[in-house]
């Protein structure tokens, strides 16, 4: 798997990402940064981490979504190359136009910063193939910006297309107003391109990925990328 990560002004997880790709790959991946104007060839996967890009300032990812180094984040996409978002990467590709939506203050208008559950909703993609659909994750979460709205068109494309990925639930799996700790609309915590190879996601599974930390949960989403890129090898 040959990976780049993609790194702004103020991104602070890149680190994370970057530890949890060679753990599972055996491989570093590249850090590439936003003013740079092209990815590595041969680049398999795109990753943008979370922190604070550009201060947030405007709106969170709005400036980074427009950085050089997003053109060719867009023809990667475009040409059916893997792209994972995390918690301000995903801020970043709603900004982008990537994916549908936007992120929203929570609604409690507070950073949080605690351990969520998710559920997976389904296993045929590139980035859920070592879950089962209906399996529930334990995986870090911290944002002050991480409720996502959409409008009523869109939300109905989304889950009729069953493009949402992962939902804040109750440790069971129930969708529980108590365990959607943002306010997300649908308790949507995750979702898809049309092309099912672009992931936004909120929580960070980069944060479970080794025993020495405690969970591992977090560790099934980058196998998967693996394993999708093996078979389509």
């Amino acid at each position: 798997m040959k990976s780049a990560v993609i790194v702004f002004p103020g991104s602070n997880r890149e680190g994370d990402v970057a530890r949890a790709l060679t753990v599972i790959s055996g491989r570093a991946p590249a850090m590439i940064w936003h003013a740079d104007s092209a990815l590595p060839a041969g680049t398999d996967l795109v990753v943008l981490p979370g922190g604070f890009s550009y201060g947030d300032y405007l709106r969170c990812g709005a400036i980074a979504a427009r950085a050089p180094i997003m053109g060719a984040v867009r023809a990667h996409a475009g040409r059916g190359g893997l792209v994972l978002g995390i918690c301000n990467g995903f801020q970043i590709l709603c900004e982008a136009g990537l994916l549908p939506g936007v992120l929203m203050r929570n609604a409690a208008l507070k950073f949080i910063c605690h351990d969520v559950f998710l559920r997976v909703e389904r296993s045929d993609t590139p980035f859920t193939r070592r879950y089962n659909a209906g399996d529930v994750i334990r995986v870090p979460a911290a944002n002050g910006e991480g409720n996502y709205i959409a409008d009523a068109e869109t939300l109905a494309r989304l889950e009729g297309e069953g493009r949402v990925l992962f939902r804040y639930t109750s440790p069971e799996g129930k969708l529980d107003p108590a365990y959607n700790f943002n306010g997300a609309t649908n308790a949507i915590a995750g979702i898809l391109s049309e092309k099912l190879n672009v992931l936004g996601l909120m929580p960070h599974p980069e944060n479970h990925v080794d025993p020495l930390v405690g969970a591992t949960d977090g560790r099934g989403l980058f196998e998967s990328i693996e394993t999708a890129l093996e078979e389509a090898a």
